[in-house]
Order: structure tokens, then sequence, then C-alpha cells
């Protein structure tokens, strides 16, 4: 378990929908408090709340079945309703500065699950990040948010605005604390099959990687687990220690396999070093 002095605050984002930001989020939070890591949970997203009803449907999991399972401090901030734009801007930065101020004593990490649109708390929580992490599928649809692709030759032709806005957000983080963001772009949904559009987003990722500036990781494959294990409440971390696993001691093995890939992406994230 990789210990810091200060909270390490490990963003979620993208502004797209239906990536896997918030199953991303919830593997990431529940596998760092299964190593022993103190960890905390922000949801900015104070209209969709996926992550939000993702750890209340823990909660009532865990009450049902009197599991002990563990779970994050979980804070909600939600959009300030005043008319200025100016002064919504500052009161949700503030908000948001409380938070973390609130939560950092008592914790290793600080997990920020973003709403998956361009808002201003959304670009507070990225300009905070020492860890982004960007979920995107395997399809040109998003990889739009990151760049436009000439569809003939595969080229790159410009950063699209997501790109430019955590861009900006970096230059603010390293004008503010001195500090660089580590921009990581994760590929959620692969299939297990060989395409040729899957081998030509691959292509295009790394074209990015250096162009853009991020890392770019294999992410979570696409299993119909995942899509269960949301009204449980449940990542593939607990699936040992409840009766989940197909009524049989420990995992099956596409169970096991599936966190395994999780485990890959925590090492891939320097969240974790160790098997």
């Amino acid at each position: 378990m990789t210990v810091q002095p200060r909270p390490r605050i490990i963003v979620v984002g993208n502004e797209k929908g239906g990536s896997g930001k918030s199953t991303t989020a919830m593997h990431i939070l529940i596998a760092l408090l299964t190593e022993g890591g103190r960890v905390a949970a922000i949801d900015l997203d104070g209209k969709q709340r996926t992550l939000t009803r993702y750890l209340e449907n823990r909660q009532t999991f865990i009450d049902k079945h009197a599991l002990k399972l563990a779970m994050p401090v979980h804070r909600v901030i939600v959009e300030s309703d005043l008319p200025l734009k100016a002064e919504a801007a500052a009161e949700e930065a503030a908000r948001f500065a409380s938070v973390v101020a609130e939560l950092s004593g008592q914790h290793d990490f600080i997990l920020v699950d973003c709403p998956g649109s361009d808002t201003n708390l959304a670009r507070v929580g990225h300009s905070h990040a020492d860890l982004l992490v960007t979920p995107v599928n395997d399809s040109f649809i998003d990889v739009d948010l990151l760049a436009s692709v000439d569809p003939d030759t595969l080229k790159v032709i410009r950063p699209s605005r997501y790109a430019v806005m955590v861009w900006e957000q970096r230059k603010q983080r390293l004008a503010r604390d001195r500090q660089s963001v580590d921009w990581v772009v994760i590929r959620n949904r692969l299939s297990h099959l060989d395409a040729r559009n899957k081998r030509n987003v691959g292509h295009v990722l790394e074209a990015l990687e250096k162009r853009i500036g991020f890392r770019f990781l294999p992410g979570l494959s696409e299993r119909v687990i995942f899509r269960e294990l949301f009204l449980s409440g449940l990542t593939l971390m607990d699936l040992d220690r409840t009766s989940l696993s197909g009524g049989v001691a420990g995992l099956n093995m596409a169970q096991a396999a599936a966190r395994q890939e999780v485990r890959a992406l925590l090492r891939g994230l320097n969240l974790i070093t160790d098997d």
C-alpha cells in the first residue's frame, strides 16, 4: 500500500456518460479500502449521483445481510444556486476546498467522481487532481472527446474540448501548487475478440498519448457482472466475502480473471505495488 504524507486526490472524469466512469471509481475506491487504505469519496454530480447511489446500495446490502464490508466516508458537493456566474464559481470552489480540508487529516486517498459534463465543479475537481483517470469505451465516439481524427488516415487533427479543458486545469494546478497531474486514459469495455475497430482505436490512443500528454492503460473488459453488481453496491473485490460468487468458496474463473484486471489497473495507476 502506498502511503502519502498528504492525501492523494484521485479524480475520475470525462465529459461523456456510459464509459463506466462510476463503476471504475467504485472499484478503485473499494480496492484501496480492501488494501487497507483510508479512503474518502466525493461525488461532484449533485444531479445524477451515480456513485452516491452505488454507495447507498452497498450500505443497504450490508445492513440487510449483516456483512462486514468496507465503506468509505462519503460527501456530495452540489452546484451553487447563486445567480451570478462568478459568485457561484467561487462558492463551489470554496465548498470543494472545505470538504477536502475536512477529509485530509484522516485519509490517505480522496477519490472524486465528476459529472459526465463540463461544469464548473468538474473543472474544480480536475484542477486538484494528483491522478486523473479518464475511462473511454473502445469506440471512436469516445475517442472524439480527446481529439478529432481524420476518418481516412486516422491521423489526429486537433485535441478536442475535453483534452483542452484538462490541459487548462493542469496548468492551473501547476501555477497554484507547483504540482503536476498524472493523467491516465483507460480503455473500458474491451471486447475479448480481435477486430479492426479495436486495433484502430488502440493505434489512435497510442498516437494521442504523447501528443496530448496522458498515459494509456487497458481498463475493464465488457462483462455482465459489472452491471449486476450495482444494485447490491458490490464490487469484484467483495465477491469472495459474500454469497454472490456462484455459491462456492472463493471466486469462479471469470470473476477471478475480472478481479485480476482490476488489480492490474491499480498497479498501472501506481496505487498498489504488490500482488
